[in-house]
C-alpha cells in the first residue's frame, strides 16, 4: 500500500483530484475531515477544535486498508502549518506523528487554477505563502514528492503519472 499525501493551498482542487483518481482508479479516498467539521460546529474554531482535527487524521493514518494506493486529502502537514499560523504553536503529537508516519508521497497542488472563495476558506490571497510552507515541510519529510499543475484532464495525469512511478518502485 502507498500512501498519498494530498496537500496544498485552499481552493487548488485537492478533493477534487483525490474523487476524480479514486473514481478513475479505485484508490480508497480519506475524505477532508476539517471542512466537515469546521462546517457543522456553528461557532468559530478554536486550537481545541485543530487538535481535535489532527487525531481524527491520526487514527485514519494509522488505519489498514487492502486498496493499492489511499489518497489522504489534506493531512497532517497542513494541520501543523494551519496551527502553527493561527495559533504560533504545534501540537507535539502532530509533530511526532509527521515525522514518525510520512506519508509515501505528496502530491503538492499548484495554486494554478482560480480560487473559489466560501465561507471556510480564509486566506485565499496567501496561497503562494503557503505553497512555499508546504513545500518546505514536506521537504523535512525527506519523502518523494510532485508539484501538481494544470487544468483538468492535465492536472488529472500528472498526479495519476506521479502516483505510478513511486507504485513502480515498490
Amino acid at each position: 500500500m502507498i500512501r498519498v499525501g494530498v496537500i496544498g493551498p485552499e481552493s487548488t482542487g485537492k478533493s477534487t483530484l483525490c474523487k476524480q483518481l479514486a473514481e478513475q482508479y479505485g484508490y480508497r479516498w480519506i475524505k477532508e475531515y476539517a471542512r466537515e467539521y469546521v462546517e457543522t460546529i456553528g461557532r468559530p474554531y478554536s486550537y481545541d477544535d485543530v487538535l481535535q482535527i489532527a487525531r481524527r487524521q491520526l487514527k485514519e493514518l494509522q488505519g489498514s486498508y487492502a486498496e493499492p494506493v489511499v489518497l489522504y486529502d489534506t493531512e497532517l502537514i497542513i494541520t501543523k502549518v494551519w496551527m502553527q499560523h493561527v495559533y504560533g504553536k504545534v501540537a507535539p503529537e502532530v509533530e511526532q506523528a509527521i515525522q514518525e508516519q510520512p506519508m509515501d508521497l505528496y502530491l503538492i497542488m499548484m495554486p494554478d487554477i482560480e480560487a473559489e472563495p466560501d465561507p471556510v476558506r480564509e486566506n485565499l490571497d496567501k496561497r503562494e505563502y503557503f505553497l512555499n510552507w508546504y513545500i518546505n515541510e514536506v521537504k523535512q519529510t525527506k519523502r518523494p514528492y510532485y508539484l501538481i499543475n494544470g487544468q483538468g484532464e492535465a492536472r488529472l495525469r500528472a498526479a495519476a503519472e506521479a502516483i505510478m512511478k513511486e507504485r513502480m518502485k515498490e
